[in-house]
């Protein structure tokens, strides 16, 4: 269906309000890229469902959501990530047996309750599966990179060749194609997970990879969905301030007091800078030793409201974060920790607005001499520039409203 007319439909042909049901993991970096998403829908009118575990219950029902509560065996938000393991398979196995034991309380939470159309993160195996029992559309709301055509062989493949081969990978696969033929699907569990029908992703083109080659007939880029993050709490710039730097390391792998003692020498002993330092709630700010005046310490900051203050952003490169640092021109020295993080980090670089730094090399030192290059640049100021103007006509929130209410039944 051509876009234009989606639009048009979603804006002029929806007849009634619709029933939409949203399924997220427990973890804010899926969960918060919908927030606003779900807001808005609400906002026109609809009735949204979002099923979700009680950790980020109150979180989510702030939109104005009705919460279906389900019980998840995955490691929660506040648990220590070592939790998920170190392999591949120590990584996806979690996803799956989630699934399979949530499936069952779900088709209860909507026992005769049955939505227009679903929405789902890309971690809620579930919700695919119930749209098919269901027989309803489902939307992909992707927070981070999607796959493009050749992702397959030139990442999955190679990532999957070794595990593939051992008992355990078999194990895990047949238990996969299992459970989805259980259900009726006869998908190939990799499609199943990497290749939804249709997908709204909720980051900026500019940092999606071989961007090129992402088929546009199924994934729509909508941008940054940020909302005014009022409710996060404000900051207030420090009168005095000649630069402001911001570090964070986001909500799961924070326990790093090593990197931030490093922060402190870098930026803390640099004339007129003030350095923000959140360090999350697994590290005792008695760790860091003394600290300037000049340096503000917090388990958690209203990140948004500051980066709008900033001059300078060092993050660990998550979708979040990246794009938000892309969304208030602030240059990034990414330092990345996980998963995904590392390819941001790359993508932010190569778009010549940031300077990975690897953990085992962020010091005081490097991390001052890249501050210091990157501030001073009117390069990487003029490219920040031309990208925020670029995202801003992506759509964000309202063009991902438009878009689902332009698949909902008529």
């Amino acid at each position: 269906m051509h876009e234009t007319y989606r639009l048009a439909y979603g804006r002029g042909m929806t007849s009634r309000p619709a029933h939409i049901a949203m399924f997220s993991i427990a973890a804010h970096g899926h969960v918060n890229p919908s927030l606003e998403v779900i807001r808005e829908l609400v906002a026109r009118g609809h009735r949204v469902t979002y099923a979700i575990p009680p950790v980020l219950a109150e979180k989510v029902s702030a939109t104005g959501a009705e919460v279906k509560p389900w019980h998840s065996i995955l490691p929660s938000p506040d648990d220590d990530p070592t939790a998920w393991g170190s392999t591949l398979l120590d990584h996806v196995e979690p996803f799956l047996a989630d699934a399979i034991q949530a499936l069952p309380r779900l088709i209860e939470a909507y026992d005769g309750d049955l939505p227009d159309l679903v929405l789902h993160d890309i971690a809620s195996y579930p919700a695919r599966v119930l749209a098919h029992r269901w027989g309803v559309p489902a939307i992909s709301l992707s927070p981070n990179l999607v796959a493009w055509e050749g992702y397959e062989e030139e990442v999955a493949e190679p990532m999957w060749a070794e595990p593939r081969q051992t008992d355990r990978g078999k194990a895990y696969y047949a238990r996969f194609h299992a459970w989805l033929e259980e259900n009726g699907i006869t998908e190939h569990p990799d499609r199943f997970v990497g290749r939804p029908a249709r997908s709204l992703v909720l980051i900026p083109r500019a940092l999606q990879p071989c961007a090129d080659r992402v088929d546009d007939s199924v994934y729509t880029f909508v941008g940054s969905c940020q909302g005014d993050r009022a409710d996060e709490g404000e900051w207030t710039r420090p009168a005095g301030a000649d630069r402001v730097v911001l570090v964070s390391l986001g909500s799961t792998f924070t326990d790093r007091p090593d990197f931030y003692r490093e922060c402190v020498r870098a930026f803390g002993e640099l004339p007129g800078w003030h350095l923000v330092l959140q360090i999350g709630s697994r590290v005792d700010p008695a760790a860091l030793g003394a600290v300037p005046d000049n340096v503000e310490v917090h388990t958690w900051v209203p990140q948004l409201a500051i980066l709008r203050q900033a001059d300078l952003f060092v993050t660990h490169a998550g979708a979040g974060g990246s794009q938000e640092g892309l969304a208030t021109a602030t240059p990034m020295i990414a330092v990345p920790q996980a998963v995904d993080q590392f390819g941001n980090a790359d993508v932010l670089q190569g778009l010549g607005v940031a300077r990975h730094v690897p953990t085992a090399q962020a010091t005081a030192e490097v991390l001052r001499e890249a501050a210091l290059a990157l501030v001073a640049d009117p390069e990487v100021a003029r490219r920040l520039e031309a990208i925020q103007a670029e995202t801003a006509v992506e759509g964000g929130t309202r063009r991902a409203a438009d878009l689902i209410e332009a698949e909902l039944p008529a």
